[in-house]
């Protein structure tokens, strides 16, 4: 074989990152992400929302479970850079996505109907708008303290969490948020089936409702925290 052919065929060859972009570019590589990294904020939020859970244990308990996490700084800061970066593709292609099936209609229907769609999946981008926003400020709430309305403490969720929410206007935040990820959850549980092409008539209508279900359990664990606090029944 001659060199000139052993470019040519060299040069042929797709370039992996040639090949990532357009995969990227793809709607259907997009989705696929979308739904990746979806399991993957979908496990942070159920492992995140069973070591919340601890509170009710008492406050040596969840301290306990807080300082355990910051014992490993190496394998803390590896979880919150996956997360991260989970978090920015999925918020990147569901904004691409939600503009380029909005740009291909860009005259508005004259009568709406919405015959197969749910509440959940007609506002998964404000949800998600939402949660982005609400993440930001739990951060600085409860991870940093420089936004924390009572008196902060390193490492101490439970004296954090029990003071931070004696003020209605964060309960009334964090309530709004959980319902949003609660909303989010529902749709987007049901369809990373459909998006990964694990979808079934015959099964769709239970994965439908396993997730509607799932989605207000985790909502609901989440906001009885605050509301225990604001009442005075966890203090």
């Amino acid at each position: 074989m001659s060199v000139a052919g052993t470019k040519s065929i060299e040069t042929s060859a797709p370039k992996p990152t040639g090949a990532l972009l357009a995969f990227w570019n793809n709607p259907i590589g997009k989705k696929a992400l979308m739904s990746l990294t979806g399991i993957i904020l979908s496990l942070y939020v159920l492992a995140h929302l069973l070591g919340n859970m601890q509170i009710y244990m008492g406050s040596d308990v969840i301290n306990r479970y807080a300082e355990l996490l910051h014992t490993n700084a190496g394998l803390l800061w590896t979880a919150r850079v996956v997360l991260l970066v989970a978090v920015g593709v999925h918020a990147i292609a569901g904004v691409q996505l939600y503009l380029s099936k909005a740009s291909t209609r860009p005259i508005a229907y004259a009568q709406r109907v919405n015959v197969v769609s749910t509440t959940a999946s007609r506002t998964m981008i404000w949800s998600g708008i939402l949660i982005f926003a609400f993440v930001i400020y739990h951060v600085l709430d409860l991870t940093v303290g420089v936004a924390h309305l009572g008196q902060y403490e390193e490492v101490r969720p439970f004296q954090n969490v029990t003071s931070g929410f004696t003020y209605p206007l964060a309960v009334v935040a964090y309530v709004v948020a959980m319902v949003g990820i609660g909303f989010h959850l529902w749709h987007g549980l049901y369809s990373l089936f459909q998006s990964l092409g694990m979808s079934h008539p015959r099964y769709t209508p239970m994965i439908q409702k396993g997730a509607a279900i799932l989605a207000t359990l985790i909502a609901l664990a989440n906001i009885s925290v605050p509301i225990a606090v604001l009442t005075g029944l966890l203090r």
